[in-house]
């Protein structure tokens, strides 16, 4: 039985990359990118290594056995009857977000795509200005080396990626959203899209990283985002994965962080039947700050599962994380946040906070703060804790006139605050909160 179900699972990833095989590439740009060997070189990874069992110590509390039992094919054309206006955005007023990059079931759709910049560059792989090729063929070249088959099986299908790249000393005022639609198909979809953030010294930038479907789609998504910030830049990332309930869900973020950089990420996770998000940052300087705000909302039998690293290299270090997640029904959340200080990294400044509010006796949360530290001279800290809305408080909240639900709506959305209130867009967080308020 235990051979038949590996044997399953190798079958699953060895089809998911003979789909790959079947994309296009980006308009005879593949060598200016080095994709061909690179693609090469991932599906080796993937047709070698292990599908993630409960097994694994990193998939323990994630069981993917329902993904590996559903044909997914590469969508066969792009949706060009797709309107924006039948999606909920981030911001309703279009004039505040005139810069947006819109890829539909993984083609770039420049349709729907609003870009017009002079001084820097928004757009996809096969339209980037010669003078960026070098630069960003070395971000995805860090792909050769392999160690995650799911970033592996999103390398072995690149033939496209969405691109930021902000010159050195360059602030750009108006934040830049990056919308990742599944659209509807004949049979399941897999949808794999990448993403390169290249922020140059002294740059300034805001990002929002959305994912959303049309419909109920039955869809597998597979993204891998890369963010390079270098030195003295600032990175506003918001990360919104707010796709539908037939969706299963896989995203890694990779952030490089140089000297005296600053990266804060807001990552809401509202949708998916199964999602996992890995964010790992990786601190390559000096005085380097980083920080991580995290929101799961997760009703009805979703599993959401969020990994994190933060990875010191050098002294001066500082950051501060602050997950939460907000579960009902019999859905399950999964948090696990790694600190790594080296004897190298002294004088680091690290907290790091997992908070979780259950709504229901058979929602389940499963949290693991962790802290690895060598060095002897720094300031670290890390907590979780478990609570449910108080009787006291739903009583105090009737008193004055309330009803039950509008007094559990008043208290979950105060819990939800403190991450929604810090999003840099405003209009994110008014959306976010209208969505839990049907959910809750």
């Amino acid at each position: 039985m235990i051979n038949t179900q590996v044997a399953t699972r190798e079958m699953f990833l060895a089809g998911l990359v003979n789909q790959c095989e079947k994309l296009d590439g980006v308009n005879g740009k593949s060598s200016a990118y080095g994709l061909d060997s690179l693609r090469d070189i991932a599906t080796q990874y993937v047709l070698s290594a292990n599908f993630p069992t409960v097994r694994d110590e990193e998939w323990r509390f994630t069981d993917l056995s329902p993904l590996s039992q559903v044909q997914f094919n590469v969508p066969q054309s792009n949706q060009s009857a797709i309107k924006l206006s039948d999606i909920i955005m981030p911001v309703k007023n279009k004039d505040d977000l005139p810069l947006r990059l819109v890829f539909v079931n993984g083609v770039y759709t420049p349709d729907l795509s609003t870009v017009n910049l002079p001084d820097f560059y928004v757009g996809n792989l096969s339209n980037a200005p010669e003078k960026y090729q070098a630069r960003i063929a070395d971000v995805l070249n860090k792909h050769r080396e392999q160690t995650e088959v799911f970033t592996a099986l999103n390398i072995a299908g690149l033939v496209d990626s969405a691109v930021v790249f902000v010159p050195a000393n360059m602030p750009i005022a108006l934040p830049i959203h990056l919308l990742f639609l599944t659209a509807p198909g004949a049979s399941p979809t897999m949808c794999q899209p990448h993403c390169v953030v290249i922020a140059e010294p002294g740059s300034n930038v805001t990002l929002i990283e959305d994912y959303a479907t049309i419909g109920n789609v039955a869809a597998f998504t597979n993204a891998v985002t890369d963010i390079v910030v270098g030195e003295n830049a600032t990175v506003n990332h918001v990360r919104l994965q707010r796709e539908g309930l037939n969706v299963v869900h896989i995203g890694r973020s990779a952030i490089a962080q140089s000297r005296n950089s600053r990266y804060t990420c807001h990552a809401i996770s509202l949708g998916g039947k199964i999602s996992r998000h890995n964010l790992e940052v990786f601190q390559h300087g000096e005085g380097t700050e980083t920080t991580l705000n995290g929101l799961t909302v997760a009703f009805g039998e979703q599993l959401s599962d969020t990994h994190s690293l933060i990875s010191f290299n050098h002294p001066h270090g500082t950051s501060r994380q602050l997950h939460k997640c907000i579960i009902g029904n019999r859905a399950r959340a999964v948090f696990n946040g790694k600190v790594f200080v080296p004897k190298a990294a002294q004088l680091t400044d690290a907290g790091q906070l997992s908070r979780n509010l259950l709504l229901s006796s058979r929602a389940r949360v499963d949290t693991k703060p962790q802290l690895e530290i060598v060095a002897d001279n720094v300031k670290c800290s890390h907590g979780a804790t478990v609570s449910q809305l108080e009787d006291d408080e739903l009583f105090y909240l009737q008193s004055r006139g309330l009803d039950l639900e509008r007094s559990r709506y008043l208290l979950i959305d105060a819990f939800a605050a403190e991450i929604l209130d810090k999003l840099p867009i405003i209009g994110v967080a008014k959306m976010l909160s209208t969505c839990m308020a049907i959910q809750s």
